[in-house]
């Protein structure tokens, strides 16, 4: 496992178009979810009356999901191709959980998006794609699933490529590096060996197209951040946050300061994967304890940095947005939700400061597809970085009214005294 490379993959597409099916079938499919496993989760399925969920309940763990037939939370799976190891993160498509499909996709190398042979594109595709491309996952696999549901019709499939690639090119993809995988997950077509239902297709099957990744470039030079996921108090062990790495590396016995809050502490041991770690890079996932720090002092979102280099927390900071949806427009005095790494907090828009995109007239409000450069006052206390400096620190996305309104980058923080 830590001989090959190592690469984070998200799923991403709309509610029921099969991504948590296609995920159990790579799973299976590659051996990392045995036979017998399978079998129980099909006499789990059929006991709910989800007769053709056995592979989406894989990924879906909680009693919860397993009842409505959705993932709610994200999941983390491995699975090894002859070349890497990869971590799956299935990432909900479900309306409500944009939230937690954007923690999710953050953390990802290189995605595939799952889209419907039959349905084609909907609000999600679109709205997962592009937050994919703003959360900086550039390496992207398009697999057309429920290829059984059109008859393995290349002309319903050509269709379809010819719609995501029109909208993929005007949302800064280049598709023309981007392979479209005709699949489907249930009856395993082209997912890790050739289907003979799709004659006509020249490609590869989807797996093999997960070699043809690359290894993000490292951000192991920059000095030390890590967004907390979660915090646990375990036995024994005291307060254990855990989280990824984003940017440089650490050691056990390091002193480091969690913004916000000033809390100075010293991380122990630290471990991935159960397995105790001498160094953590960027890129991994890791729990780790800390002394003397009350689990309630902490939570989610919580950044943890050097000593000689502490996350910054910002009184203010100016971002260069675009705004991918909104029912009317908006100016100055705006107050969505901000996701940005693990956390997420209200910010008011104080001043457009220049608009990049749009309707040049009416400089003080912005629409659907205006991109400009704003000031942005957070309403609580947040540790966030310059993109320039820490891209994983410093890209969001505006939510409000159940949808992403808009999505962007940290330009230049203004710290806060």
């Amino acid at each position: 496992m830590a001989q090959k490379p190592h690469l984070n993959l998200v799923f991403v597409g709309h509610i029921d178009h099969g991504k948590s099916t296609l995920v159990g079938r790579v799973l299976f499919d590659t051996g990392a979810v045995t036979e017998q496993q399978m079998r129980k989760l099909k006499e789990e399925a059929a006991k709910y009356g989800k007769e053709t969920f056995e592979f989406a309940y894989v990924m879906d763990n909680l009693k919860d999901e397993r009842e409505r037939g959705i993932t709610i939370d994200v999941a983390h799976k491995d699975f090894n191709t002859d070349k890497y190891y990869f971590t799956i993160i299935d990432a909900p498509g479900h309306r409500d959980f944009v939230k937690n499909m954007i923690t999710g996709a953050s953390q990802a190398d290189a995605g595939v998006l799952v889209v419907s042979a039959k349905e084609g594109i909907q609000s999600q595709t679109r709205e997962h794609a592009f937050l994919a491309k703003v959360l900086g996952i550039s390496q992207l696999i398009v697999a057309i699933n429920k290829m059984d549901a059109i008859a393995y019709k290349q002309e319903r499939y050509d269709e379809v490529v010819a719609e995501l690639k029109d909208f993929m090119k005007k949302i800064g993809y280049d598709v023309s590096k981007i392979p479209f995988v005709p699949v489907s997950a249930y009856q395993d077509d082209n997912i890790v060996k050739k289907s003979e239902n799709t004659p006509w297709w020249d490609g590869k099957p989807l797996v093999e197209y997960f070699n043809d990744f690359v290894v993000p470039t490292s951000f192991d030079d920059k000095p030390f951040r890590l967004p907390i996921q979660d915090v646990y108090t375990i036995t024994g062990h005291g307060t254990v946050p855990v989280g990824r790495v984003e940017t440089g590396t650490i050691k056990p016995n390091t002193k480091v300061i969690i913004n916000p809050g000033n809390i100075q502490t010293e991380i122990k041991k630290m471990e991935q994967h159960h397995q105790e770690l001498s160094i953590a890079r960027s890129g991994d996932n890791i729990g780790f304890n800390i002394k003397g720090v009350d689990k309630k002092a902490i939570k989610r979102g919580s950044v943890v940095g050097p000593v000689d280099s502490p996350p910054t927390v910002a009184e203010e900071f100016t971002a260069q947005i675009i705004v991918l949806q909104h029912p009317t427009a908006f100016g100055a005095g705006y107050t969505p939700v901000f996701h940005i790494h693990t956390t997420q907090f209200p910010g008011t828009i104080t001043e457009i400061v220049e608009k990049k995109s749009g309707d040049m007239e009416n400089k003080e409000l912005l629409k659907t597809g205006d991109s400009a450069i704003v000031k942005i006052k957070p309403l609580k206390p947040v540790a966030l970085e310059k993109y320039i400096e820490f891209p994983p620190l410093g890209r969001f996305a505006l939510r409000d009214m159940g949808m992403t309104i808009a999505a962007g980058v940290v330009i230049d923080v203004k710290k806060k005294e």
